[in-house]
């Protein structure tokens, strides 16, 4: 389905409040507003209808929770199919009762349901007790066809692992989508947070470079604490990549704000000719990535 021509993504960087449905009304009007700036693939940032709950477990937070197809999916399926969109949306998906996922739909330009994607690597950090909360995705590392091309989305703590990218890439994908809420612990931030945030913007250059696609990684920003808990400091920085690494489009680290970079699939093609890594894989020589560790004297 690709079309061979340049088009323009927006990244729809967002601080959430605690009330679901003004942030899913901050989300719908920034989503337009991103389509009006001709926007053909709009993305939200991870968990976006609410403040970044699992900083602490608790019960009461599933309520949060929603079946896919359910109100997000539905609303954004509107914006998506009047502005001839695709939109990227994360939920928080309730899939049967005690069973949820970290998940991001992908909605068509007609407003369909074009697939769904479960987040596959689940984190338990301080401030990030996700495996409270979210069981590990079941349906693999998928792309999806759209008029402008084949994309890919993956979640957060998914695009620390190279693993989940090449796969994607290799379903075709030619844009990878990161929905991501990542910042920095207050009292780590003086110390540590250079440092922490250059990492982050590495690893996803290293993903667009390795496998020769655009990288989007889509952040909320901001402060957010729950009571009595330090909070995390959202870094923003939402960003764009080309297929060698090459930022061309970034937000600034605090604050919403939409941003749209333009994709050119020849890009694509330039790059991976004169850097044919996906020629020279050894793929006979890969047979223990299927191993936890690799412990042979």
């Amino acid at each position: 389905m690709s079309t061979a021509s340049k088009f323009t993504v927006g990244l729809v960087q967002m601080t959430p409040t605690l009330d679901p449905d003004a942030n899913l009304r901050r989300a719908l009007e920034l989503v337009g507003r991103a389509a009006r700036d001709g926007a053909r693939v709009v993305c939200l940032p991870e968990l976006f209808r609410s403040p970044y709950f699992c900083q602490s477990e608790n019960a009461r937070s599933f309520d949060l929770a929603e079946p896919v197809p359910g109100p997000t999916t539905n609303a954004l399926a509107a914006v998506a199919a009047e502005n001839r969109i695709t939109v990227i949306a994360p939920v928080f998906e309730r899939r049967a009762p005690g069973l949820y996922h970290n998940s991001a739909a992908v909605i068509g330009e007609e407003g369909e349901m074009v697939g769904l994607y479960r987040k596959m690597h689940i984190p338990d950090d301080p401030g990030y007790f996700e495996k409270f909360y979210f069981t590990p995705g079941d349906l693999g590392y998928r792309a999806f066809d759209t008029p402008v091309g084949r994309i890919g989305t993956l979640i957060c703590w998914d695009q620390w692992y190279p693993e989940a990218a090449r796969l994607t890439s290799l379903r075709g994908a030619a844009v990878l989508f990161y929905p991501t809420a990542i910042g920095w612990h207050p009292r780590e931030k003086a110390a540590l947070g250079a440092d922490q945030r250059d990492a982050w913007i590495t690893i996803q250059r290293s993903h667009a470079i390795a496998n020769g696609v655009y990288v989007a990684a889509v952040n909320r920003a901001g402060i957010e604490r729950e009571a009595g808990g330090e909070g995390i400091e959202f870094w923003g920085g939402s960003f764009l990549c080309d297929p060698f690494g090459a930022v061309v489009a970034r937000a600034a680290t605090d604050g919403e704000e939409i941003v749209l970079g333009e994709v050119e699939p020849s890009r694509i093609e330039e790059v991976r000719r004169n850097w044919p890594f996906l020629r020279d894989r050894r793929i006979d020589s890969y047979t223990d990535l299927d191993r936890r560790f690799i412990d042979d004297a």
